[in-house]
C-alpha cells in the first residue's frame, strides 16, 4: 500500500490535492472577510457646511443624517458659562469615564446664536483642568466651523462616585445642561470645532458614517469554496483508493494463475 501511496503517478495526485484545498480554504476566508466587513459603518459624502441652526432643533431630537455634519455657528462665546467634560480623550467616539480617567477634559463652551440660543462647542481638548489655555475664550462675534455630534445619554458612562468639582460634567447631554444653563434654549448635540480654538488639541469626529449593507452571499460563497475543499479531499481519496484496490489485484493476479 505504501508503495502505491508514494508512487510518481499518486505524488502528483498528493500536491494537486493539497494545494487545490488550500487554495479554496483561503478563497473561503477571503469571502468570510468580505462578509463580516459589509455591515460595518462606511463613510458617506461628506456635503458642504451648513447653519447649526438647519441641523441642531431646540427640544427635538436630531436627525440620523446630521450627525457628522459640517456645520457654522455663527455668534458670541458665553465664557461664563464654560465647562469641562471630564474623563475624557482627544477624541469623541473614545470612551469616557472610567476607563479614561485621567486622560484629560473636553472644553465646552456654548455660542450664543444671534436668536437667543446656546449651542454647545467643545473648542478642544486638555490634559490639565488648570490648563491656561482652557480659560482663554476668543471675545466677540465668531464664527465657528466644526462637525456637529448628538448629545450624549447621562448613562453612557460610569460616573466617578465621589463626583465631580463644580464646573465640570461628565456627558455631553442637552437635559443636563438645560438644568445647568437655567433660563436657556439650548440645542440639541453639540458642535466640535474644526480647528479647535486657541492652543486648545483638536477633538477627532469622524465625517457622517452609514452603516454598510450586509452582503449575505458573500457569506455563501465562502460557505462554497469550503465545500469545493471538501469535495476535493472526496475525490483525492477514491483516486487513491482505486489505485491501491488496482495495485493489489495486480499482485494477486499471478498467484490466481499459478494455483489454476
Amino acid at each position: 500500500m505504501l508503495k502505491t501511496l508514494f508512487s510518481p503517478r499518486l505524488l502528483g495526485l498528493h500536491l494537486l490535492t493539497i494545494g487545490v484545498v488550500i487554495a479554496f480554504i483561503m478563497l473561503g476566508r477571503w469571502q468570510l472577510g468580505v462578509f463580516n466587513d459589509s455591515g460595518k459603518p462606511v463613510l458617506t459624502t461628506d456635503p458642504a457646511p451648513v447653519s447649526v441652526t438647519e441641523l441642531a432643533p431646540v427640544g427635538a431630537q436630531m436627525r440620523g443624517d446630521a450627525v457628522g455634519r459640517r456645520v457654522t455657528v455663527e455668534g458670541v462665546y458665553d465664557a461664563s458659562r464654560q465647562l469641562l467634560v471630564a474623563d475624557r480623550r482627544a477624541d469623541v467616539d473614545a470612551p469616557g469615564g472610567k476607563v479614561s480617567r485621567g486622560h484629560g477634559y473636553w472644553v465646552l463652551t456654548p455660542v450664543r446664536l444671534d436668536d437667543g440660543t446656546l449651542m454647545p462647542v467643545v473648542r478642544g481638548w486638555v490634559a490639565d483642568a488648570a490648563d491656561p489655555a482652557a480659560a482663554a475664550v476668543p471675545q466677540g462675534r465668531a464664527s465657528v466651523p466644526g462637525r456637529l455630534r448628538p448629545q450624549q445619554g447621562s448613562d453612557t458612562v460610569q460616573r466617578r462616585p465621589e463626583g465631580l468639582p463644580p464646573g465640570q460634567v461628565q456627558t455631553v447631554a442637552t437635559g443636563e445642561l438645560v438644568n445647568l444653563w437655567q433660563g436657556e434654549q439650548v440645542r440639541n448635540g453639540y458642535v466640535v470645532a474644526e480647528p479647535p480654538s486657541g492652543a486648545l488639541t483638536q477633538v477627532a469626529s469622524k465625517p457622517p458614517m452609514v452603516g454598510g449593507e450586509v452582503t449575505w452571499r458573500n457569506l455563501a460563497y465562502a460557505a462554497n469554496w469550503w465545500i469545493f475543499a471538501g469535495f476535493a479531499v472526496f475525490m483525492w481519496f477514491h483516486f487513491v483508493r482505486d489505485a491501491v484496490r488496482a495495485d493489489r489485484d495486480r499482485e494477486r493476479s499471478p498467484e490466481m494463475v499459478l494455483e489454476g
